[in-house]
């Protein structure tokens, strides 16, 4: 399977404190990618590294194979990556319906909560409301590649699970999706490729399947 965006070589700083150690990690093209760790263990700043929130202090990220390391995470954006952190990035005084875009009503197909919801504020909304707001405008953008650290957060089971099924269906259809988990659900088991992280270095790639009969663990 082909390469959709790689980290190579990866090493990430904050002052002294070096979080990705050398970190090598590649994410195929219509696939789901599943970064495993606890906190701390580096998925988010890998995530952010791919999403170019955050600039390695060495190594290289490669997008189809161009190499991407110096690319604003703007112009990253207007190529077609979109990213959704693990805290609710809404516009607290905007109503659903605005934060959603001219496409707002299509969030429907994807969670149809939120359709009762677009006439309200987002900032008046629960978390897990608010998270769904995020999500629908991630993917109501169209994007090529699709960045998600802990999508699940504050999402009932029936919501997850659900939203897993259309990431898969979306990633058949050539979306590349790289999601960021604290544990493997049972609904992501189709995932194409899981990389575990442990203190900032990657400790197991494969198949969900190799994961779940293996011995790696998180800690």
């Amino acid at each position: 399977m082909s390469v959709e965006v790689q980290l190579r070589a990866v090493r990430v700083r904050y002052g002294l404190l070096e979080a990705l150690h050398g970190v090598d990690l590649a994410c195929p093209a219509g696939r789901v990618t599943v970064l495993l760790g606890r906190n701390g263990a580096g998925r988010t700043t890998a995530l952010h590294t791919l999403a170019g929130a955050v600039r390695p202090a060495a190594g290289r990220v490669l997008w189809a194979g161009r190499d991407v390391t110096a690319l604003s995470a703007y112009r990253r954006a207007r190529q077609g990556l979109a990213l959704v952190p693990a805290e609710r990035a809404v516009f607290a005084s905007l109503t659903v319906a605005e934060n959603l875009g001219p496409r707002a009503a299509a969030v429907e197909a994807y969670f149809p909560e939120l359709v009762p919801l677009l006439p309200r504020r987002a900032g008046t909304l629960s978390g897990g409301q608010q998270q769904m707001v995020a999500l629908g405008r991630a993917l109501l953008a169209g994007p090529r590649l699709l960045l998600l650290d802990e999508p699940d957060r504050g999402l009932a089971p029936s919501v997850a699970a659900r939203l897993h099924g259309q990431l898969l269906e979306a990633a058949d259809e050539g979306l590349t999706v790289v999601l960021a988990a604290q544990s493997l659900p049972g609904t992501l088991a189709g995932a194409g490729v899981v990389h575990v992280l442990r203190r900032g270095q990657v400790v197991f790639s494969g198949e969900p399947s190799e994961l779940l009969s293996g011995p790696v663990g998180l800690s």
